[in-house]
């Protein structure tokens, strides 16, 4: 059997994203709170191959910041639900000064 070996390293990428602070490791932890560990390995390592393949292809430098709107979408999502799910509990929200 063969074992495509860019395959087997954008999986070992993929789950070292466990621990990142980056999209990438939001994106991931998400993931695995949804599919599982071993389909969220597989979608960030889809997802590495898609950010690689940009980066090859059009010849630009890796750039983080292309993702602060969608880590905002994420963000404001997940206040949405905690939100939702304070007010089946009976509880309500208040925003404090020193969260960013």
């Amino acid at each position: 059997m063969a074992v495509n070996r860019l395959a087997v390293a954008l999986r070992m990428a993929a789950q070292s994203l466990h621990r990142s602070q980056s999209y990438l490791g939001q994106y991931f932890r998400r993931l695995r709170t949804r599919l599982g560990t071993p389909a969220a390995i597989t979608a960030a390592a889809h997802k590495l191959a898609r950010v690689l393949y940009h980066i090859i292809t059009t010849r630009q430098p890796y750039d983080e910041s292309v993702f602060a709107v969608m880590e905002a979408r994420a963000r404001h999502r997940q206040f949405i639900r905690l939100k939702k799910q304070a007010a089946t509990f009976g509880f309500q929200l208040m925003p404090t000064a020193g969260v960013p």
